[in-house]
């Protein structure tokens, strides 16, 4: 027999994340954001004006045309910072879902059709993945269910 006694039972936790919310990256000029992100992707531009914490920050919105969390991808506008370096601290990258293979498949040829270089398809395992850089550097993936 042992002479440890077992750990209590922990108290069930209240608290719950429900999912992603949003991300937001710093890009140097929204204009040639917004013709990415909304006319090269197709997302909605659901919300424009100046950062709540910044007033003097152009802060976009982009995601469904609701403007629904877990679609939301967020850009303030700081043109005169430095470029970013990739190290720990920074995203490395952020993701869209598409529904299936042969979407992926239309969206890197699309894409490519429209100047933006895209990866080859990679497979994970669980999902595939296409890779490409925003025009600010932000590399972004599409990835499949």
């Amino acid at each position: 027999m042992s002479d440890l006694a077992p750990e209590p039972a922990s108290p069930p936790r209240r608290m719950q994340l429900l999912g992603l919310h949003h991300v937001t990256a710093i890009v140097a000029d929204l204009d040639r954001t917004t013709a990415f992100y909304r006319d090269v992707l197709g997302l909605a531009l659901v919300d424009q004006g100046a950062n709540a914490d910044d007033p003097g920050a152009r802060h976009f919105w982009f995601g469904d045309a609701a403007g629904s969390p877990g679609t939301l991808v967020s850009f303030l506008e700081y043109p005169q910072m430095d470029e970013a370096r990739e190290g720990r601290g920074g995203v490395h990258h952020f993701a869209f879902q598409v529904g299936s293979a042969d979407e992926q498949v239309a969206w890197r040829d699309y894409l490519r059709e429209r100047g933006v270089p895209c990866s080859e398809v990679f497979e994970r395992g669980r999902f595939r993945s296409i890779y490409f850089r925003d025009p600010d550097g932000h590399l972004v993936e599409i990835a499949t269910r």
